[in-house]
């Protein structure tokens, strides 16, 4: 082996490790990070380390390679096999590993892939993902003797899934794998739980030939509507790539959105702890937040990314937090991670118990709201301009303004509120606003379109106001 490796450098992001097979991201990559990765975990005491993959094409070659380095940097390697990246979040708590490793390219196109990576102390990313790039170039690397042996969880990760549901009478559900690495695990939860189960794309196949795998893009939910529709299902659940993300659509075809779902999750999760922080991302609805305190929780709202969330929940002793992207996650009876057959099984259970998801949904109050809107901006300038709107907004803001600079800037008006943030993982700046009033929305779209324009960039394309 050589020592010294450089990567690509788009590949090395906030929260993975992720490119485009055989271009961006090689074998030899995945070498490079285990013998980084791996030396980083002996130096800190650790001895074992669980490996999963998912089902694309390319996953098996990159597991292999990141289990040789793992391994010659004298960790013993449990690889766990093809399934979802809750299933290896599961076998690092389950085998009481110190690190864990996912292949995936979670939702991304088919010639992608990537790395998720986990220690005893949380999700790996930002500075420690820096640093492996750091290692790796130096080739500053632990050398020993470990060794890979197969180690299967799926039985148990099944076992602890269908533990939690707590339904009290039989549902029809409609479950949309989209070709994912959750496929084989949904299979074998169904069959465990009560009810009929009407299962889409349950074999897994990293082409995704029916859909992409991605529940917060409506158009990948319509085969999921119809099945609902068709089979007079009680719900219908989707999920994303590798299985870490959950969508929800109520009995009426209506898609439940993430932030949505934790306004619904948090109703249950408060009764058993009551005065308890639920934490949400910058991107979700106002109406999530005012939810959580009328229920007597504590709403906290925190930078966006799975990681950043999982760190803070961690920090709080939240039992409950999501994301919009729908990244949930529960720690009141789980382990605190993004598991979307977990939120599922929680989910079913919730809308046995407390009737139907379309009621749970409609104690929501309407708003408008644009989609997410992401634009090109110059890499150098990105986090520039969202400083200089935020420092303009701050010497403005009056009494009845409220700005709110935790990640990127949320200005909350009379009105309604706007986002705009930075991508940590491209050169884009993403925008949104809700009102509960049309002409509100069109103040808050024109106020944040006069800002980007004072910065000297012109303002995003608004796709009209969508009800949520």
């Amino acid at each position: 082996m050589s020592d010294a490796h450089r990567f690509d450098p788009t590949v090395l992001r906030e929260y993975d490790i992720r490119g485009i097979v055989g271009k961006t991201l090689t074998e030899a990559d995945a070498l490079a990070v285990g013998r980084a990765f791996g030396s980083m975990v002996a130096r800190g005491g650790g001895t074992a380390v669980c490996l999963g993959f998912d089902g694309r094409a390319s996953s098996p070659g990159l597991a292999d390679a990141m289990s040789e380095g793992l391994v010659s940097a004298g960790l013993t390697v449990h690889h766990i096999g093809l399934g979802p990246t809750p299933m290896l979040y599961f076998a690092h708590k389950h085998l009481q590993a110190d690190a864990g490793v996912m292949i995936t390219g979670s939702h991304n196109p088919p010639e992608y892939n990537g790395i998720k990576m986990v220690t005893s102390a949380g999700a790996v990313y930002g500075e420690e993902i820096l640093e492996i790039g750091r290692v790796a170039a130096a080739g500053n690397y632990v050398r020993g003797a470990g060794e890979a042996r197969r180690t299967a969880v799926d039985n148990a990760y099944v076992e602890r899934l269908v533990a939690d549901y707590d339904g009290t009478r039989e549902l029809t559900v409609a479950w949309d794998a989209g070709n994912g690495a959750a496929g084989d695990i949904l299979q074998r939860m169904t069959a465990r739980l009560p009810g009929r189960h009407i299962l889409l794309y349950a074999d897994i196949d990293g082409t995704f030939p029916n859909h992409h795998p991605d529940p917060t893009v409506p158009e990948n939910l319509v085969d999921l509507q119809k099945a609902v529709a068709e089979n007079g299902c009680d719900l219908g659940i989707a999920f994303d790539g590798d299985g870490d993300r959950i969508g929800a659509i109520d009995e009426k075809g209506r898609i439940v959105w993430g932030d949505q779902l934790v306004a619904i999750y948090a109703g249950d999760v408060l009764e058993k702890f009551p005065g308890a922080t639920v934490i949400a991302d910058v991107k979700a609805s106002q109406t999530l937040f005012d939810e959580i305190a009328r229920l007597g929780g504590k709403p906290l709202m925190w930078k966006t990314g799975h990681s950043l969330l999982k760190a803070k929940m961690k920090e709080t002793g939240a039992p409950l937090a999501g994301e919009m992207s729908g990244h949930i996650f529960f720690a009141d009876r789980y382990y605190g991670y993004d598991d979307a057959p977990y939120c599922g099984i929680r989910l079913i259970g919730l809308v046995s118990r407390k009737g139907p998801l379309s009621a749970l949904r409609d104690r929501l109050p309407e708003v408008m709201n644009t989609p997410e809107v992401r634009f090109q901006v110059d890499e150098a300038r990105k986090f520039a301009v969202v400083d200089e709107v935020r420092d303009r907004m701050q010497a403005a803001a009056g009494p009845e303004t409220e700005v709110n600079a935790i990640d990127g800037v949320r200005v909350k008006t009379a009105d309604g509120w706007w986002l705009l943030r930075a991508s940590n993982t491209q050169d884009v700046l993403v925008a949104r606003a809700e009102s509960q009033t049309a002409d509100g929305l069109e103040r808050l779209k024109a106020q944040l379109v006069g800002q980007l324009e004072a910065s000297g960039l012109a303002g995003p394309s608004f796709a009209g106001g969508g009800g949520h």
